[in-house]
C-alpha cells in the first residue's frame, strides 16, 4: 500500500514530513511519557520544549500556558487529532500506560477493537490491537477505486 501523495503528478512529493509538533502543558512530562510508551528517546528536555525520537520520526512536545486538552468523549462533536499505538494485548498495555501517567476514561467505544486512553496532559489517544490495524487496511483497500486511489482522492 501506497502512502505517497504526487504533487502535480510531477513524480516528486510536495514536502516531507520533518516531524510533528504537540502542545502541551508539560512537555518534559510529555515527552518522558511517549518514549517510555513507544521505547524511544528523549532527545530534548526543558520546561518549554521537548522532543522524542524514533523509528526515524520525531515528534515535539512545546508549552502552551493555559492548555486545555479536549474533552473525552467530547459532546460537541470537535475531534482533533490523535495518536493510535499499536499494542499486542489491550489490558497489559493499559495497565503499564496507566502505571506511568496515562488514565483510562469510563468511556469506551471500541469494545475490545481499541481502547481510548488519556495521556498525563488529559489528551486521548488510542491503543489499537493487531486485528483493529488489519481491519482498518482491508476496508482502505475495498474502497479503492479502479484507478487505485483512495477514496475522496
Amino acid at each position: 500500500m501506497s502512502h505517497t501523495q504526487e504533487w502535480a503528478g510531477s513524480g516528486e512529493s510536495m514536502a516531507t514530513l520533518s516531524m510533528l509538533n504537540i502542545d502541551s502543558a508539560d512537555p518534559a512530562r510529555l515527552a518522558q511519557f511517549y518514549a517510555a510508551a513507544l521505547g524511544w528517546e528523549v532527545t530534548y528536555s526543558d520546561d518549554s520544549y521537548g522532543m522524542i525520537e524514533g523509528n526515524g520520526i520525531k515528534i515535539g512536545f512545546g508549552k502552551i500556558e493555559g492548555f486545555r486538552p479536549v474533552q473525552w468523549p467530547d459532546e460537541g462533536g470537535v475531534k482533533r487529532f490523535h495518536f493510535d499505538l499499536q499494542v499486542n494485548d489491550l489490558d497489559k498495555a493499559t495497565e503499564s500506560l496507566c502505571g506511568i501517567g496515562a488514565r483510562q476514561p469510563d468511556f469506551q467505544p471500541g469494545a475490545e477493537r481499541w481502547r481510548v486512553l488519556l495521556d498525563p496532559d488529559g489528551q486521548p489517544f488510542c491503543l489499537i490491537s493487531p486485528v483493529h490495524t488489519a481491519n482498518i487496511e482491508a476496508f482502505i483497500e475495498d474502497s479503492r477505486g479502479r484507478d487505485g486511489a483512495p477514496p475522496g482522492a
